[in-house]
């Protein structure tokens, strides 16, 4: 199945690299291109990508707020990549509790950028080449009041859904919870399955996300 995809940039050099280099990749297509935040919201209506790319900082609307309309929109079933020039960014944590399902640097590789659309697509393991856990765990540390964990927020997950919801804000693949929790990986698969479900979310990147907001999981030094 080909991986839709919209690149949201006001920089047209931008925009047009990577559509040349996603392009190439077997897959994927771009489909269209956005100049501003105004123009990604009305693309994303009429083209229906699976997976956005979302410049941060552009005029009219910026992405933050672009990325927080088209993943609210009721049925929405988009992913949005977000593109930073900076890896910690203030600006990619407030993209990220807006609905952002991972973040991306403008100088990443052909090979990376095209792996990111893949698992951001896929929805099934938790984005951000290298220093996932440190810009997670950052968001949390200045974005999250210290408190203890909100068992209404948590729904009813089962005490071994709650304990796979913790290791995936840790940062731990399918395979690594499966490892450390002595389970089969499809068995963890269902986990993570239920644990979205049961509480509304569309990824591992906002559950992790939760898992942070609710003080299920603390960053380190906390």
């Amino acid at each position: 199945m080909t991986i839709r995809v919209l690149i949201a940039d006001d920089q047209v050099m931008v925009r047009q690299g990577f559509t040349v280099l996603l392009n190439a990749e077997a897959g994927i297509e771009v489909v269209g291109q956005a100049v501003d935040g105004v123009d990604a919201v009305e693309k994303v209506a009429q083209l229906s990508p699976d997976v956005v790319l979302m410049d941060v900082r552009m005029p009219r609307l910026g992405g933050i707020e672009a990325t927080r309309r088209v993943t609210q929109t009721p049925g929405s079933a988009v992913r949005v990549l977000v593109l930073t020039t900076f890896d910690l960014d203030e600006y990619v944590y407030e993209a990220l509790r807006s609905g952002a399902s991972g973040f991306l640097l403008k100088d990443a590789s052909a090979d990376e950028l095209a792996r990111a659309v893949r698992v951001v697509a896929a929805g099934d393991a938790l984005l951000a080449p290298n220093i996932t856990k440190r810009l997670i765990a950052e968001f949390s540390r200045v974005s999250a009041p210290l408190r203890p964990p909100s068992r209404d927020r948590l729904g009813d997950l089962t005490e071994r859904e709650t304990e796979v919801l913790s290791l995936i804000a840790q940062g731990l693949s399918n395979a690594e919870i499966a490892g450390k929790l002595v389970v089969a990986e499809q068995t963890v698969k269902t986990h993570v399955s239920r644990i979205l479900v049961k509480l509304g979310l569309r990824d591992r990147t906002q559950a992790a996300v939760h898992a942070y907001e609710t003080g299920l999981v603390r960053p380190t030094g906390r």
